[in-house]
């Protein structure tokens, strides 16, 4: 079985496992506070340009989904997301659970736009009575979005500009944020992201890390106690040290986006050779997931042979599913699904 369903079926990156082995009986303290995160975070800052930036590991999207969004809202407030974010869809109601309203907003292709944030939170203090309503106070976005697409540096702005206008914080999911920056188009880079955003984070699980999510926090405001966040969320890694050391490999040398182009690289192939076979693509994604309109009847063809994600019916006799490549896939397997295709 050759598996396109994610971009996290691998284990990690080569110079990951190799570090650990090597500093595996190593004594160094606990909960991150050992020389390896602080490395990692040195690392981080100095490529975000950001010298005053906070920057905390956890292990997975979700929990840093949560905590994040959690630390900077009040009991009364919620976040504001596309319909089709991460934190609506795919996390069973973990923002709800900790007791925060997700206000979303319709989306076509996964990014929502200023003018959607400013209407949102217009509509809600004009309204007479909205001390009884749930208070917009954050905007949630992922680049790139559940839909593979990236923001412009333009969009980023201007939603940067709306937040910071009526004061909502702007937290960006990056998951798969080395996808986003090395995919073609792009006009973003990490200094970019972390100039606009007030809090985002630098996705490992799904790029070459075996786990941990690095988070990036700019605003003053959101700096204050998040450790304790962290620990009440379940968030604090004992052995720290493990993320400081993947983050740290990840960070030298530029490995990781070097790992994430590889992966728009055999995307943008594959692409290719969908359109160049009579595919449709449900979505124009430039990044390392690619979303087909194929036939029903073909699709139990390939499922013996490869796995990948079904994504939504899109007609009596057809349907939408992902192929996904990751840092680790490999161009042969790429060039024999297009063979069989």
């Amino acid at each position: 079985m050759i598996r396109f369903n994610c971009d996290y079926a691998e284990g990690a990156h080569e110079n990951i496992l190799k570090k650990l082995m090597e500093t595996n009986l190593e004594q160094t303290p606990g909960y991150g506070e050992d020389r390896y995160c602080e490395e990692a975070g040195r690392l981080i800052r100095e490529k975000c340009k950001r010298e005053d930036a906070d920057v905390h590991f956890l292990v997975g999207g979700t929990q840093t989904n949560l905590t994040v969004i959690d630390a900077a809202l009040r009991s009364y407030q919620g976040v504001i997301s596309a319909v089709s974010g991460h934190i609506n869809v795919h996390e069973t109601g973990a923002i709800e659970a900790c007791g925060h309203k997700v206000l979303v907003l319709p989306s076509d292709d996964g990014k929502i736009q200023a003018q959607q944030i400013e209407k949102l939170y217009r509509d809600h203090v004009e309204d007479e009575t909205h001390e009884h309503m749930v208070q917009p106070k954050m905007v949630y976005i992922s680049n790139p979005t559940e839909n593979g697409t990236i923001y412009s540096k333009k969009e980023l702005t201007e939603i940067g500009s709306v937040c910071k206008k009526y004061g909502l914080y702007l937290f960006m999911d990056g998951a798969r944020l080395g996808y986003g920056l090395t995919a073609k188009g792009n006009d973003l880079d990490l200094p970019d992201v972390a100039h606009i955003c007030d809090v985002f984070y630098i996705g490992g699980t799904k790029v070459g890390a075996l786990f941990g999510e690095a988070v990036v926090i700019t605003n003053p405001a959101l700096k204050e106690d998040f450790r304790y966040l962290i620990k009440q969320k379940g968030g604090m890694l004992a052995k720290g040290r493990l993320l400081g050391i993947q983050f740290g490999e990840l960070f030298r040398d530029d490995l990781y986006f070097k790992i994430a182009e590889h992966a728009n690289k055999l995307a943008m192939m594959l692409k290719n050779a969908l359109l160049e076979k009579g595919y449709p693509l449900f979505i124009d994604s430039t990044t390392n997931q690619q979303f087909p309109i194929m036939e029903d009847s073909f699709l139990e063809t390939l499922r013996e042979k490869y796995s990948f994600a079904y994504i939504q019916r899109y007609d009596d006799t057809h349907s939408v599913v992902r192929f996904c490549t990751s840092w680790a896939t490999k161009e042969e397997d790429v060039q024999t699904l297009i063979s069989d295709l």
